[in-house]
């Protein structure tokens, strides 16, 4: 054969090759629909449309599992928070990382095939509430699609990663986040948004796969009733609000992550966030339910048209979504086989409820609840006790604004029947913010979060961090009862994954993934991945070898809060992507060794302003930094801070010296003035002074400056800051004589207060 022939044959097997790629990558709706019963691949968020996360896959179980081990892993560029699911199609691995970066690796090697970097402006931290995180790509047809921090949604081609069609799905990109993952059904891209504690009104939308076009918005709270309602659901939603103009707060209401689809049905449910601001007194003064306020709503994805609801917490006031993993089943209550929808939201109760028709079912608590005595069987309401009432006074809530669940997935076993949650045991001072005032650039809570700084006793502070932790817990969803459960170190643990190898994975805080027994829930295996998971771990089978990843990196809203335990002290290493087989021998580097805290700096200011100050940074900082400043392993400890940090702080905090790495400017709401201002015990000042001064400086130009105080130039200027008065210097002589002193007495008083101008 000659060498041309031969090229030739080389030429068009490789084209061939890519053709037929190309082709492999086109998931559809019977595709996903046949991964029921095919557990090879990961082609949607949550495995299959039930959202269930569990594999039939077992060549790695119970038995063997102790022979687990890295098969390969790769570093991606960030410590920030990762969350995603990984997709595995036809060999290939997409995933997300911080700031909506999508990576494609080899799923066997860990090659990197390719990588997109939507390029999210980093200024964008200013207006997130909890962190930069993104949970996973959808795909179609041979494209990806990603939601970004700033609002975008982005259709890449799965191939090479280029940008098909972009579309902006928020109308202010300012103060609305996409962290939540896509979902498709029947050629439309689904899309959430996150935000509500920035003011914003909720809603999710569809758009064409192929063009990026709109198709429909579904609002999930009313808007101003005089624009008129955009569908009779919305007239409806606006009777449940009462007594504030809700809309001018934005309601919340936002979809930023569960979803799940019945095909049979027909039915998208959504689940839907906090209300805006968090405090119900606010928002709604005369009660109401606060449609679609922490919901679960069902939708006809065809055209977002409303179907039916069941909302989770009315009148929710402590933080409590329902965005939290939604999994379908069929399940057999009193001997009849029911279509269900389970949940476990953040409120403390887990529902089990008729997905067909929104019928309440049963809820019972899967964590201690203090708000609610439990949940009517008759109404589905829950019976709300004055446990949770802040209004006119502190209270400890259980569980806290980051719930018995938060959105980490659960998982669902139909062989075992078992729910695994990854619960937690997290409580909250609430107390009424008096001062609030809403903030158009800023968190509007109504709760004054001051409440929750540490104490800076160590063993008050000791005593409060092991008063918290997490719980892998197996729930039985007909008996509504827990089977089985596992405590863990820490809250904020990872998601699940089940497996009919009878095991579950979970990744832990302390940067463990663990398997443990479905049946029994023994600890059967664990491998120490030197940074925090709270990603969901998947499972897919190439070439008749089964494989097990988990992308591992600390982060999300109590990380940045909590920090890392004492085990990563040593400063925050980058996320990886960990892939496991049964023959895998690769070991991790070792992590950095512990840095040394350096001594802090004198202070320079008196205790009162050091008072001030704390207060400034738990309203403005402690979201990313910790409360008490105790961060560690995600974002840069403050603790940790060098000489040269301390020279650049202003420059730093005010002048957004490390933009780049996501550390804004406050400038925007922290000003040098904003620190005088509120620095300043007595005296006067002036601010955002004029020039004109130096013309005419005889004028007095009054009402310069937030004090509206006028005066301030020229004559007149002198006039009312000099205040000519005379100063009797007492001599040692008239010291001696008591009269001569104050206090003079009642008749001394008396004839002073009568000469004093009033």
């Amino acid at each position: 054969m000659s060498d041309l022939l031969k090229n030739l044959i080389a030429c068009s097997s490789f084209f061939l090759i890519g053709q037929t790629l190309a082709l492999e990558f086109n998931v559809s709706t019977d595709r996903i629909i046949e991964a029921n019963e095919n557990s090879n691949e990961w082609l949607t968020h949550g495995r299959t449309y039930s959202e269930q996360r569990h594999s039939s896959l077992n060549q790695i179980n119970s038995d063997n599992i102790k022979n687990l081990n890295i098969e390969w892993f790769y570093d991606l560029d960030s410590s920030r928070g990762h969350e995603a699911t990984p997709l595995v199609i036809d060999g290939i691995m997409f995933t997300t990382g911080a700031w909506s970066v999508v990576y494609a690796n080899d799923a066997v090697t860990g090659e990197l095939k390719w990588k997109y970097d939507p390029r999210v402006p980093r200024d964008k931290a200013n207006y997130l509430c909890c962190d930069a995180v993104n949970r996973g790509v959808a795909a179609w047809e041979g494209k990806l699609y990603i939601g970004t921090l700033d609002g975008r949604l982005i259709a890449l081609d799965a191939e090479n990663g280029t940008v098909i069609w972009e579309t902006m799905t928020v109308d202010d990109f300012t103060v609305y986040s996409i962290t939540g993952a896509p979902r498709i059904i029947k050629d439309k891209v689904i899309i959430g948004n996150g935000g509500a504690e920035y003011g914003v009104r909720g809603y999710v939308s569809a758009y064409d796969v192929n063009s990026g076009e709109m198709i429909w918005r579904f609002y999930t709270v009313p808007g101003n009733p005089e624009d008129g309602f955009e569908n009779d659901a919305m007239k409806m939603a606006a009777e449940t609000w009462k007594g504030s103009e809700w809309w001018k707060y934005g309601g919340g209401g936002t979809v930023w992550d569960s979803m799940a689809y019945d095909p049979e049905l027909d039915l998208l449910y959504i689940g839907t966030g906090n209300g805006s601001p968090w405090n119900y007194k606010i928002r709604s003064p005369e009660g109401g339910d606060n449609l679609f306020v922490s919901s679960i709503v069902a939708l006809k994805p065809d055209s977002g048209e409303y179907v039916w609801h069941y909302q989770t917490t009315p009148g929710d006031n402590w933080d409590y979504t329902a965005t939290q993993h939604i999994i379908l089943a069929d399940i057999t209550i009193d001997g009849e086989t029911r279509k269900v929808l389970m949940q476990a939201p953040k409120n403390g109760f887990f529902y089990v409820i008729d997905r067909t028709n929104g019928e309440f079912l049963s809820a019972e608590n899967y964590v201690k609840v203090t708000w609610a005595s439990g949940v009517d069987s008759e109404t589905g309401r829950p019976l709300k006790t004055d446990l949770g009432d802040y209004e006119t006074s502190f209270k400890l809530v259980f569980p806290g604004a980051l719930g018995g669940h938060n959105w980490m997935p659960m998982s669902y076993s139909p062989e075992t029947g078992l729910v695994y949650i990854p619960a937690q045991e997290l409580y909250m001072p609430f107390v009424k913010d008096d001062n609030y005032k809403y903030d158009e650039t800023g968190w509007n809570l109504g709760v004054d979060m001051t409440a929750i700084a540490p104490p800076k006793n160590l063993l008050q502070l000791s005593l409060l961090v092991r008063s918290v932790r997490g719980r892998l817990s197996a729930w039985d969803p007909v008996a509504q009862k827990e089977v089985w459960k596992q405590y863990l170190t820490l809250p904020w643990n990872g998601g699940i994954l089940s497996t009919s190898g009878n095991l579950v994975f979970q990744g832990t805080s302390d940067g463990e993934l663990v398997a443990y027994d479905a049946k029994t829930g023994e600890r059967k295996w664990s491998k120490d991945l030197q940074t925090g998971i709270v990603a969901a771990p998947i499972t897919y089978n190439i070439n008749g070898k089964q494989y097990v990843t988990v992308v591992a990196g600390y982060g999300g809203v109590f990380a940045i809060q909590a920090g890392l335990p004492p085990k990563y002290s040593g400063g925050p290493i980058n996320a990886r992507i960990v892939t496991f087989s049964l023959d895998g021998d690769i070991q991790l580097p070792e992590r950095p060794t512990n840095i040394n805290m350096p001594k802090p700096p004198p202070p320079i200011e008196d205790q009162a302003s050091i008072a001030r100050g704390e207060d400034l940074f738990h309203w403005e900082c402690h979201m990313c930094h910790g409360a008490g400043a105790m961060g560690g392993g995600v974002i840069a400890d403050l603790r940790y801070m060098t000489e040269e940090t301390h020279e650049k702080f202003m420059e730093i905090t005010l002048g957004g010296l490390y933009t780049e790495k996501g550390m804004v400017g406050f400038a925007r709401r922290l000003s040098e003035q904003d620190l005088v201002v509120k620095n300043t015990v007595s005296g006067g000042m002036a601010l955002n002074d004029v020039i004109f001064q130096f013309v005419q400086d005889d004028i007095p130009f009054g009402g310069i400056g937030p004090s509206g105080m006028g005066h301030y130039h020229g004559i007149e200027g002198f006039k009312t800051f000099s205040h000519a008065r005379g100063v009797y210097k007492q001599t040692r002589i008239e010291a001696m004589l008591k009269l001569m002193r104050p206090p003079y007495g009642k008749l001394f008083d008396q004839i002073l207060s009568s000469r004093i101008k009033k």
